[in-house]
């Protein structure tokens, strides 16, 4: 699979499976799954290039990481996350602008 096909697969179901997430329509435990098989098929495409190569792929990972760090279990309580969580898929959707604070790198082996 090529990088960019990847990326943009992965972003809609992210902004999928994190919308049903807000909505409580999903466990965390789901993105929890989503996040490891994502890292897991990324890992297969043998990517030595740990720079993204659009603002969508950066948000993508940034989001990634930012999911993985925070505590999604206590999500209703982590104000910051869910700000960064509805910031971000604003931008993915193309209805906002680019989070300020993004940092998205692609993981390298």
């Amino acid at each position: 699979m090529h990088i960019e096909n990847f990326i943009n697969d992965k972003i809609s179901q992210l902004m999928y499976i994190l919308t049903a997430l807000m909505k409580k329509s999903v466990h965390p435990t789901e993105v929890d799954i989503f996040i490891w098989d994502c890292f897991e098929e990324w890992a297969q495409l043998n990517v030595t290039d740990e720079m993204p190569s659009s603002a969508q792929e950066r948000v993508f990972w940034h989001l990634i990481h930012e999911l993985k760090l925070g505590s999604l279990a206590n999500l209703d309580s982590d104000v910051s996350l869910i700000s960064e969580i509805e910031v971000c898929l604003d931008f993915l959707k193309g209805t906002g602008n680019y989070p300020i604070h993004c940092v998205g790198w692609r993981p390298v082996a």
